[in-house]
């Protein structure tokens, strides 16, 4: 250790002795060396500010003009978001209000159609009801008109064989007929009216 404390020292004369110093200023640089670093900086300056500073601030301008247009972007398109959600939801809605009233329409319109269907059911079903009760009448009006005739031809038959003379004639063959058949009708309701009071 103490052999380097020598050559440091030894340096330091030989140094001292070359520049002309000495040992007052330890800190303080040779003037050669202050002038070559001062032309240096000045180099270093110079092209620092002629191409560097410009292309570092035409890089931070294009950067921040990005960000900015991101951010004006990104606002534009949160609100055009915000814009269309609201434009669904009242489409949404409407769509809703409209399907409800499409409902209700439907509703009544089906209670309107059943109504008609169970008005135009019971209306056919009163015009078969008559149309049945006519067709009854008019068949057993002809059921009663043939088995006049019926019955007719046979009284007459059998009355002519009984009295033994001929009931050809047709006028005296029908007062015979009509008077029988009405005692037969009189007949037929009197038992019932006697039942009934």
């Amino acid at each position: 250790m103490n052999a380097l404390l020598l050559i440091a020292a030894e340096t330091e004369e030989t140094h001292d002795q070359a520049t002309g110093w000495g040992t007052k200023l330890p800190l303080i640089p040779h003037p050669s060396e202050v002038v070559v670093s001062l032309v240096f900086f000045a180099i270093v300056f110079w092209v620092m500010k002629k191409y560097v500073v410009p292309r570092l601030e035409a890089v931070y301008a294009e950067r921040t003009a990005e960000i900015e247009g991101g951010i004006e972007k990104a606002a534009k398109a949160q609100a055009e978001a915000a814009a269309a959600l609201d434009e669904y939801q009242a489409q949404l809605a409407e769509a809703r209000t409209e399907a409800g009233r499409i409902r209700e329409e439907a509703r009544t319109q089906g209670a309107q159609i059943i109504a008609e269907m169970r008005e135009q059911a019971q209306a056919e079903a009163a015009r078969i009801v008559a149309s049945a009760q006519q067709q009854v009448a008019a068949e057993r009006q002809q059921a009663v008109v043939q088995l006049r005739s019926d019955v007719g031809a046979l009284a007459t038959d059998l009355a002519s064989r009984i009295v033994g003379e001929s009931l050809e004639d047709s006028a005296r063959q029908s007062r015979v007929i009509d008077r029988f058949l009405d005692e037969l009708e009189q007949a037929d309701t009197a038992p019932t009216a006697g039942r009934v009071s």
